[in-house]
């Protein structure tokens, strides 16, 4: 089974990445953004609190992710692999993870992490922001605390994978077509 996180701060690409990397390998997409946003316009109890905390630029509480994601990978079972885009974002999340996937005896295979420049996030953000409608995407002193929550809170995750050999460091600058090329190279390697 082919288990893949694909990392990166907000506006590096990981849904576009996902995508291509759904099709390439047959892999089910565990988006927790998706999630969440599904859980937001339900109105759920869980989307009116994930709300409160994406408003502001922070995280959503561990154990409303943590249990999204394993109620997925229950409905999934039988899939061959899953890519888990925006998921984990911090090392207790990275733990946890990893006792899930311990359960069924599939290990994380690879941390694809996706390196791009501070300003060019930036730039993605205010023009998705344009088309999306999305609130934490029009203001940039979100974006900034955004950057800034990644930095401190998830860009640790990469000293959690190093020791076990999967981080991979993937140039993220570019047109979506040349990054895919990176990312296939890297998990065709794993």
């Amino acid at each position: 089974m082919l288990n893949l996180v694909l990392f990166g701060p907000p506006g590096a690409g990981k849904g576009t990445q996902a995508e291509f990397l759904i099709k390439a390998f047959d892999l089910v997409h565990i988006s927790t953004g998706d999630l969440l946003r599904a859980e937001i316009k339900a109105e759920t109890p869980l989307g009116v609190e994930a709300k409160k905390s994406m408003d502001k630029g922070n995280l959503v509480p561990d154990e409303v992710v943590v249990g999204m994601i394993k109620s997925k990978l229950e409905s999934n079972a039988k899939a061959k692999g899953f890519i888990f885009d925006g998921f984990p974002r911090t090392v207790a999340q990275a733990q946890a993870l990893d006792l899930l996937l311990e359960e069924n005896k599939t290990p994380i295979s690879g941390m694809l992490c996706l390196q791009v420049e501070k300003q060019e996030l930036v730039n993605r953000l205010l023009s998705r922001g344009k088309v999306s409608g999305r609130a934490d995407d029009q203001n940039e002193s979100i974006i900034e605390n955004r950057i800034v929550v990644y930095s401190e809170k998830t860009l640790p995750l990469v000293e959690y994978y190093e020791p076990f050999g999967k981080h991979c460091g993937i140039n993220g600058m570019g047109t979506p077509e040349e990054i895919a090329t990176r990312l296939k190279e890297v998990v065709e390697s794993l």
